[in-house]
Parts: structure tokens; C-alpha cells; sequence
């Protein structure tokens, strides 16, 4: 138990910086879509998208591959300054080869019609010292400096949101202050990590060393891709394969596909609760299964954090999904708006689906100890690419029946496919009894409480009793069969 409350301090503190991002990012929602016109918060979200994708072919995996191996502190001084040269001479390598591509990608992203090139450079900037930094935070994630990896985190996201509000609301600047904000944040967070991890740069250059890291780290960055697609896809399906017609005799003749996309967005957000839980638990997750990788104890122990890794996670599905419809009516502090405009309730239905597919995706995080430890991340490119494909084949199929309930469905199907090819490959190399019939048995009670709702009110007769009811219901259920006195195989 001692391992398990290590693993769990060290999700929390981590949580700290991330739990504020989002919260953050709700505040700046609201601030771009009130100050700037629908064209130029058009543009913010095409460099962001950008940003993205070339985030992910920018780490070429050194984040993982340095976890990987500099659990070796005999090695990691040269580790480290092996792996941050390198990746400082192949990001710059990168940023010059978009300083030629600019003619072709700046149209791509509307820049140049807009008058908005300088958004393209700043962009570049981002990247560059974005990339700087995983090195460094992974050094910090290693050795379990938690609290100094949640203060550089939280310290960029107070500068950020500081700038874009003096900027915007102080000095009247339009979108060029959202990117310049950002370049600067990431810039003074990469200058004082560099100075907190300066003394591991006394290591010396090993080429071999390098070749490793590029071997195994690549894999991660068609994954990626992967990943992005899987995030982003289903916007512009929603907004190009769904007839008029379709949207008229699914919603309403006053309703556009734009509108759909809009209101899926928005509601699209709630499952950022689940995400954010499963966030939280990669970055302790990562560097604490590969310090325990040479225990021999060490499948036994990535069983247990699996179960309460379940338990945790349904009982976030009960919160978000039973409450909903409450979540979106809290008013965010100072602008006095609510979390989520009233315009796009009709959409919350949608929520308890994306709940369930990141919940999944907490399952493949789970599965990708056995695969780091054996070093088979080949593997991964190659089962995200496919939830990849099936996430474009479910969303062609269901859209023209469904609408947003056939994206949330294509998004949970492509997640809890991803998962279970993971686990089949994980335990093939890596044995581990994850005891599945029982983690499903949780899921499927978190789905029961769920969907038994509308019986539970009406017998009920109180709503609120009914909700909190059934979360106290599903939880119970959930944590007895987590208990050890439940197992059936030790």
C-alpha cells in the first residue's frame, strides 16, 4: 500500500497544474468568443490545431525514451544532455524547414488572407522552446520533484492567462495577443527550467545512446498523429458529411451543421473531466511503473493500480455524467457567464459517451507498462493508426443517422478498441492479471446507475435525492468489487 499512496500523492500534485489549465482554459473560452469576431477565433483554432500536429513530430518521443532510460542515475547526466542537444539540433532542423514552408502553410491556416503571417512565426517560436522543455519536466516527473514540476507548470499557465488579459482586455490587441502571450510563457518557463536542471547537463554527448532513444521514441510520434486525429476528426465530419436534411430531421430546420459542430464542442468539454483524471495519472504513471519494472512483485502491484485506477474512474464517470446538466449551469467567476452557454445544452446527451471512451483510454494507459518495460512500442504507431481508421470509418457510418451521438459513439468505439489491442500485445510480452471481468462489471455498474435514472426520479419523485442516490449506489458497487477480499486469483 505504501507504493500505491506514493503513486497516488504524485497524481495529485500533479493534478494541481493541470486541473488549473483547464480551469483556465474555460476562462479564455468565454474571453475569445465575447472580444473577437467568429472569423479570427476561426484562425486561433487553425494555429492550434497546427500546433498540435507538429507538437507531436517536434518530440520525436524523447519524453518517453528518457523515462525509458535515465532511471539509470548512474547514466542519466549523460542521458540528458544527450538527449536535450539532440533534440535542440533536430527542432531546429524542423523550424527552419517551416521557415521555407511558410508560402504553402500559411494559406493552409488562413494567415494570409487574414493579414495574421506574424501568428505563423510566433507559432514557430512556441514549438521551438515547447520542445526544450520535455527533457527537463520528464527530469523532474523521474525524480519526483512533483511540487517544482507543478510550480514551472502552473507558474506558464498564471503568465499566459496574464498577458492575454492585459493584452486583450488593457491594451485592446486582437488574436496576435493570444500567440504572443503564449510565446512569452513559453519562453520564461524554458529558461528557468534550464536553470533548475542546469547541473545534469555536466554529463557528456553519447551517440549510442542517442541511436536508442531515437529507435524507441519514434514509434510515439505516428502514434501521436494518431491520437490527434482521433481528438480532432470528428469536427470536420460533423461539419461537411451531415446533410441539411439530416440536421433538420435530427435537431431542427433552424439549425445548421456549423451549429451542430458547435454545440458537440462545446458539450465535448464535460468529458475534459475524465480526461483530465487520466492526464493526471500518465504523468506519475509513467516514471513510477519503470521504477518498479526490476521488482519482482512488480505485475501484482500494476494489477492493484489498475482496479483503483477503475474505481476512481467510474466514480468520476457518476459525478460528471448524473450532474451534468448542474455542471454546465455553474457561473465562471469574474465574467459572470455560465461554464457552458445555455445555447448548447441540447448536446449533453453526448457526454456520458466520451466519458466512457476516455475511460478507456485510462485502460490503454494501464496497458502501456508491459510494452515501455519490454521496449515493443513498435507496436503503438500501429494499433493508434488503426483507431485511427476506425474512428473515420464509424464517424462516415453513424453521422448520417445519428449526428453528434454517432461521433461520441465512433470516439468511444476507436478508445475501447485501442485498449483491448493494447492489452492483448501488453500481457503477451508482459504478463499481468488485470482481472477484466471484474473492471468491466464496474463499468457496466457505473452504466446501470446511469441509465436506471429516470426510473430511480420517478419513484422517487426527488431529483437530487434520486442523483445522489445512484452515485452512492454505483460507487459502493464499484469499490466492493475492488476490495481484496473480492479477488478471485491473487
Amino acid at each position: 500500500m505504501k507504493k500505491l499512496r506514493e503513486l497516488l500523492s504524485d497524481t495529485l500534485i500533479y493534478g494541481i497544474s493541470s486541473v488549473l489549465a483547464r480551469f483556465i482554459g474555460y476562462l479564455l473560452v468565454p474571453l475569445h468568443t465575447d472580444v473577437f469576431p467568429t472569423s479570427e477565433y476561426g484562425v486561433v483554432s487553425l494555429v492550434y490545431a497546427g500546433l498540435a500536429f507538429l507538437n507531436v513530430v517536434f518530440t520525436f518521443g524523447m519524453e518517453s525514451a528518457y523515462l525509458r532510460y535515465a532511471k539509470d542515475r548512474d547514466q542519466a547526466k549523460n542521458i540528458f544532455k544527450t538527449l536535450q542537444i539532440g533534440l535542440g539540433a533536430l527542432s531546429t532542423v524542423l523550424v527552419v524547414l517551416l521557415v521555407f514552408l511558410a508560402p504553402a502553410l500559411m494559406p493552409a491556416m488562413s494567415l494570409e488572407s487574414t493579414g495574421s503571417e506574424n501568428l505563423y512565426w510566433m507559432m514557430l517560436g512556441i514549438l521551438w522552446f515547447d520542445t526544450m522543455v520535455l527533457v527537463p519536466f520528464a527530469e523532474l516527473r523521474l525524480v519526483r520533484r512533483q511540487w517544482l514540476f507543478a510550480i514551472f507548470k502552473t507558474g506558464n499557465i498564471l503568465v499566459n492567462v496574464g498577458l492575454q488579459f492585459y493584452l486583450i482586455l488593457g491594451l485592446g490587441w486582437g488574436i496576435e495577443a493570444v500567440f504572443f502571450a503564449s510565446l512569452i510563457a513559453s519562453g520564461l518557463t524554458a529558461v528557468a527550467l534550464w536553470i533548475a536542471t542546469a547541473p545534469m547537463l555536466s554529463g557528456s554527448w553519447d551517440t549510442p545512446i542517442f541511436q536508442k532513444a531515437l529507435k524507441f521514441g519514434l514509434p510515439f510520434v505516428p502514434a501521436g498523429l494518431g491520437y490527434a486525429i482521433n481528438e480532432t476528426l470528428d469536427r470536420f465530419f460533423l461539419g461537411n458529411y451531415m446533410s441539411q436534411s439530416t440536421v433538420a430531421e435530427l435537431y431542427s430546420p433552424n439549425m445548421t451543421p456549423d451549429d451542430v459542430v458547435g454545440i458537440y464542442s462545446a458539450c465535448y468539454k464535460l468529458s475534459v473531466f475524465m480526461l483530465l483524471l487520466v492526464q493526471m495519472f500518465r504523468m506519475a504513471w509513467q516514471p513510477f511503473f519503470l521504477q518498479e519494472s526490476d521488482d519482482p512483485d512488480a505485475p501484482q502491484l500494476y494489477r492493484d493500480v489498475f482496479r483503483y485506477f477503475n474505481v476512481v474512474a467510474g466514480i468520476c464517470f457518476l459525478v460528471v455524467a448524473l450532474f451534468a446538466q448542474h455542471i454546465v449551469q455553474i457561473k465562471v467567476p469574474v465574467l459572470d457567464v455560465y461554464l457552458v452557454g445555455e445555447q448548447y445544452w441540447s448536446g449533453l446527451s453526448i457526454v456520458p459517451v466520451l466519458l466512457g471512451a476516455y475511460w478507456f483510454q485510462g485502460w490503454y494507459m494501464n496497458f502501456s507498462a508491459g510494452i515501455f518495460i519490454e521496449e515493443e512500442t513498435k507496436i503503438l504507431p500501429v494499433i493508434t493508426l488503426i483507431g485511427a481508421g476506425i474512428t473515420v470509418i464509424a464517424n462516415l457510418l453513424l453521422i448520417p443517422y445519428f449526428g453528434m451521438m454517432g461521433s461520441a459513439y465512433a470516439t468511444f468505439i476507436s478508445y475501447a478498441s485501442m485498449a483491448m489491442m493494447l492489452y492483448y500485445k501488453s500481457v503477451s510480452v508482459y504478463p499481468v492479471n488485470y482481472q477484466l471481468v471484474r473492471t468491466f462489471l464496474m463499468m457496466l455498474i457505473a452504466a446501470c446507475s446511469l441509465y436506471a435514472l429516470p426510473w430511480v426520479i420517478g419513484w422517487m419523485g426527488s431529483e437530487w435525492t434520486s442523483r445522489f442516490l445512484m452515485l452512492f449506489v454505483g460507487s459502493a458497487g464499484m469499490v466492493l468489487l475492488a476490495v481484496p477480499k473480492y479477488f478471485i486469483k491473487r
